[in-house]
């Protein structure tokens, strides 16, 4: 894919003509949001476990085919790449679990519990458990939750954020401790 450079304007542009059905607007915008959608989904991959076989390429591709299939009316670049955000954290979820469920028995072979559980990539393991618990913080604090989802998978920076969520980058900075410290006690707890 050509590297292009990247207006916020004219992306932020581009996502509005997209929305109100210009297809022109949506060949114009693949090259102008590729390489953050590249950087967004390395950084996912970076975060698996080293022979994960979900490549970067596929994630771009899967996350970039759900984005064009939503119906949302589009705010800014920021709100495009919190929603692709999002998109990536589900397929890696939905991967994670697909391949918990292979490794317990979703082939033919038949193992022992104490196999099945030995067989658990710790990696996946820490995806799903980090969704689970994103998940509890939603229903505690939504808006903690979105921040963690925006900064943490989508990479997304504190002023991208808080224009995202329509919120003071001080009421992102509060809420991303707040959040990450909750996380981290319930990542942790035994």
């Amino acid at each position: 894919m050509a590297q292009a450079e990247e207006n916020p304007h004219e992306i932020t542009q581009l996502l509005r003509e997209w929305s109100e059905g210009d297809r022109e607007a949506l060949d114009q915008l693949l090259p102008l949001v590729y390489d953050e959608l590249h950087h967004q989904a390395a950084r996912y991959r970076r975060r698996e476990r080293p022979d994960h076989t979900l490549q970067t390429t596929a994630i771009i591709n899967e996350a970039y085919l759900k984005l064009i299939d939503q119906r949302v009316q589009w705010q800014s670049r920021s709100h495009f790449f919190a929603i692709a955000s999002l998109v990536m954290r589900r397929i890696l979820v939905n991967y994670a679990k697909a391949d918990q469920r292979k490794k317990r028995g979703g082939s033919a072979a038949t193992v022992s519990l104490e196999e099945a559980v030995a067989a658990v990539d710790e990696k996946s393991y820490e995806v799903i458990a980090l969704d689970e618990a994103l998940t509890r913080l939603a229903a505690l604090d939504e808006q903690q939750a979105r921040i963690v989802e925006l900064r943490y998978f989508g990479g997304l920076s504190l002023e991208e954020t808080a224009e995202a969520l329509h919120v003071s980058r001080a009421t992102v900075a509060r809420d991303w401790q707040m959040a990450k410290a909750w996380l981290h006690h319930e990542l942790t707890k035994k």
